[in-house]
């Protein structure tokens, strides 16, 4: 996943505002609790709120509906970036989103949506050439399915090595010598994964990408200890012409930094006209250029 996305996905995004868009009507004073101290009106919600997260609240809300106006974000696109995400982090998933404050899977989910209007309105002006395309689709792994047998010393790995090679099951020796608790009980199952991406450590990435399926390494020193690598399953490349849509994509997207983000934000405020009402929130969308 891409660093601005999931910098988008776990900061202050966290708000899901959605239902806080219906208008008060002008009943600002309707009470909403009572207390024999006296009662909480809507107006005291409205002025905590504003000054607890009301810039952020207010920027969440009119990005939603400046870029719904122009781009739409399908559930099946959200959902893949979800996937994505849980992919990354695996059985750190729940616990890492509820650490940034989200509640559910469905809070991150709005997030993602308004990170997904952002980069399109991102890569409307940005450009993939066909040199650029077809080198992606040259350096383009396709995903591997792999396990894996971690331990501390090489002497070790060399043995674990030679059991193999005699016939004794990958997934027992997993389970008598990896050091991995994430996979050792798994028969060192990792799952499957697209060499480069990042997702493993770069002489994991690198050892696993040469492997044929059904191979085993040669033991592969990391920051982690030693590996015995065994590829199980590696899926078809699919043609150029095929990937091609999806290639235009992640062309133009590797191109979007935070700072392109802004400045199509700054550009679909001012297309959008908006105005800030609220005097205690006028500076919400001002740069730091313009404070």
């Amino acid at each position: 996943m891409k660093k601005w996305m999931l910098a988008v996905a776990l900061t202050g995004g966290v708000l899901t505002l959605g239902a806080c868009n219906n208008a008060d009507n002008g009943n600002g004073g309707e009470t909403v609790a009572e207390t024999k101290a006296g009662n909480i009106t809507k107006d005291d919600m409205y002025n905590l709120m504003k000054d607890k997260a009301g810039q952020a609240a207010l920027q969440q809300l009119v990005y939603e509906k400046v870029l719904s106006d122009k781009y739409k974000v399908t559930d099946e696109e959200i959902n893949k970036k979800i996937d994505e995400l849980k992919n990354d982090l695996g059985p750190n998933f729940e616990a890492a989103i509820a650490q940034y404050g989200y509640q559910s899977e469905e809070d991150l989910k709005e997030t993602f949506r308004i990170g997904l209007l952002q980069e399109k309105a991102a890569l409307k002006d940005v450009k993939a050439t066909e040199k650029e395309m077809k080198e992606y689709y040259d350096n383009y792994k396709p995903e591997i399915k792999a396990r894996h047998i971690l331990v501390k010393d090489e002497a070790t790995a060399k043995t674990v090595k030679e059991k193999l090679a005699k016939g004794e099951k990958f997934e027992d020796l997993a389970k008598e010598y990896s050091d991995d608790p994430g996979t050792a009980d798994k028969g060192g199952d990792l799952g499957w994964f697209r060499p480069g991406t990042g997702k493993m450590v770069e002489e994991f990435d690198n050892a696993a990408a040469k492997l044929k399926k059904d191979e085993i390494s040669e033991p592969v020193k990391s920051q982690f200890g030693y590996h015995i690598i065994q590829v199980t399953d590696i899926k078809e490349k699919k043609s150029y012409e095929d990937m091609k849509k999806e290639i235009e994509y992640e062309v133009k997207s590797s191109k979007v930094t935070p700072e392109m983000i802004n400045e199509a934000m700054q550009r679909e405020l001012k297309d959008a006209n908006v105005k800030v009402k609220d005097k205690d929130l006028k500076d919400t969308f001002k740069t730091s250029e313009q404070q």
